[in-house]
Parts: C-alpha cells; sequence; structure tokens
C-alpha cells in the first residue's frame, strides 16, 4: 500500500515533470495521435539518447504510454486530460503575453 500522498504535492510533481521544454514538444506532437520515436526524432533536434531519457520521464508520470510493433514503438497521449492541460497552459502563456500566437510562437511585443 502506497502512503497518502497530498494532492497538491501531487500536482507539484506534475508541473515539474512538465517543466523541460522538449516534454512539453513531445506532448504537443503526440496530440496529434500515436506517433513512432523516428518520427518524433524527424521533429524535434535532439539525440536519440535524450529523447529516450525524457519519453521515460513521461511514461513514469504517466502522460505517455507506448505500443511496441516489431521494432517500432509508438507513443501516446495517456488520456485526453493532458491535451487539455496543454492547452490552458498556450491559453495562459497567450493572456499573461497580451499576444496572440501564430503558430508555434508568440508575436514579439510591439
Amino acid at each position: 500500500m502506497h502512503p497518502s500522498v497530498p494532492l497538491y504535492d501531487a500536482k507539484a510533481e506534475l508541473f515539474r515533470t512538465l517543466g523541460h521544454p522538449i516534454r512539453i514538444r513531445v506532448l504537443e506532437l503526440l496530440q496529434n495521435g500515436p506517433t513512432a520515436v523516428r518520427d518524433l526524432l524527424a521533429e524535434l533536434d535532439v539525440e536519440a539518447s535524450n529523447l529516450s531519457q525524457q519519453l521515460a520521464v513521461l511514461r513514469r508520470a504517466g502522460l505517455v504510454s507506448a505500443t511496441r510493433t516489431g521494432s517500432t514503438v509508438r507513443y501516446e497521449l495517456a488520456t485526453p486530460q493532458v491535451a487539455d492541460l496543454l492547452a490552458a497552459g498556450r491559453g495562459i502563456v497567450q493572456a499573461d503575453a497580451g499576444q496572440h500566437a501564430d503558430g508555434d510562437f508568440l508575436d514579439p511585443p510591439a
């Protein structure tokens, strides 16, 4: 049996997990559906070992799940709430900046 953890501690751990830009970008890419590791690598400017480490952190946190078919490993969001959280974060960042996003970038200040 696991000892009880206060909800605020669990939330803090979740946000620490989200505190790396590569992890955020991986989650954003996975919003489009299950994606093979090789396709994630093609989209990200990271070494395969770094991506593997980041995916392991996301998997341990329960944010993504993986399936293997032969030699291909595909990752997907573990729950639709992950996409909701990303959308909420995007809305907060845009509102805080008082700007609109152009694709994946905030408009520069005027």
